[in-house]
C-alpha cells in the first residue's frame, strides 16, 4: 500500500508564494510518478504538474496555466515531492491533491492515477 500526505497549504495574497510538499511512504517501489491536481470551485479536478520519480532526469509536466509560476521537484532522500507556487492568483484557489501511479499519464485524467493524498487547502485573496 502506498500513503501520500499533502502539506503547506494556506491563505496567502495575490502574488504571494506557497510550497507544497506531497510525502510518500508504504511501497513507495511503485510510485514511478507523482502529479498535482486541483479542484476548486467548479468540482473538477484539474491537473497541475507532475514529475517522474525513478529517474535522475528531468522529466516533468505543467498546464499551461501554471508553467511560468509554478515548479514541480523532488527529494528523493525524503521520498517527497514540492510544488512550488509562485505569483499566485485567485484563481488558483482549490484543495490541491498529490496522487501517484507506476508511470506518468498525462495531466487529463485524474482516475487513472492509483494513488492520493485528502488534499490541502489553498486560498489566494485579491
Amino acid at each position: 500500500q502506498v500513503q501520500l500526505v499533502e502539506s503547506g497549504g494556506g491563505s496567502v495574497e495575490a502574488g504571494g508564494s506557497l510550497r507544497l510538499s506531497c510525502a510518500a511512504s508504504g511501497d513507495t517501489y511503485y510510485v514511478g510518478c507523482v502529479a498535482w491536481f486541483r479542484q476548486g470551485s467548479g468540482n473538477v479536478r484539474e491537473g497541475v504538474a507532475s514529475i517522474r520519480t525513478k529517474t535522475q532526469d528531468t522529466d516533468t509536466d505543467y498546464t499551461d496555466s501554471v508553467r511560468r509560476r509554478f515548479t514541480i521537484s523532488q527529494d528523493s532522500t525524503k521520498n517527497t515531492v514540492y510544488l512550488q507556487m509562485n505569483a499566485l492568483e485567485p484563481e488558483d484557489t482549490a484543495i490541491y491533491y498529490c496522487a501517484g501511479d507506476r508511470f506518468c499519464k498525462g495531466l487529463g485524467d485524474p482516475q487513472i492515477y492509483s494513488y492520493w493524498g485528502q488534499g490541502t487547502q489553498v486560498t489566494v485573496s485579491s
